[in-house]
């Protein structure tokens, strides 16, 4: 999918405003280390401006293309499974970034899991903070 593959080079260059026209308006972003979705453009690029100054060694490892469920509305929508690697705190983080994308190819619904637990929880400290830094919680 196209827009998967220019979301990756956006990450990869670490090009946060090649970023904004890849997400829908609405775009809901799953955390691994919040409950709820955080929504909308300017919240999940100002949470990318954080998540690229918290990532070290940050690389893609892998793809998968496919259909799954939203779990927004529960309809299926064409999706792809970024695999990736990355360092916070010292810590090795394996992830995966799924992207839900619209009718006109746009990301409209973005989970992303991460293991393991270490990681998750240096993770959620480093994005607090940086949200903090940034005006955003």
């Amino acid at each position: 999918m196209e827009t998967a593959e220019r979301f990756r080079a956006a990450v990869e260059k670490r090009d946060l405003a090649a970023m904004e026209d890849l997400f829908t308006e609405d775009v809901r972003l799953y955390s691994p280390v919040k409950f709820t979705p955080f929504e909308g453009r300017p919240m999940v690029l100002g949470l990318f401006g954080v998540l690229l100054r918290v990532f070290e060694d940050f690389r893609y490892v892998g793809r998968f293309e496919g259909a799954a469920e939203t779990s927004a509305d529960g309809t299926e929508a064409p999706a792809e499974v970024l695999l990736f690697r990355a360092t916070v705190d010292g810590r090795e983080i394996h992830g995966i970034d799924l992207l839900h994308f619209d009718g006109t190819g746009r990301i409209k619904e973005f989970t992303v899991m991460v293991r393991p637990l270490s990681a998750v929880q240096a993770l959620g400290q480093a994005v607090l903070a940086g949200l903090v830094a940034d005006g955003l919680a």
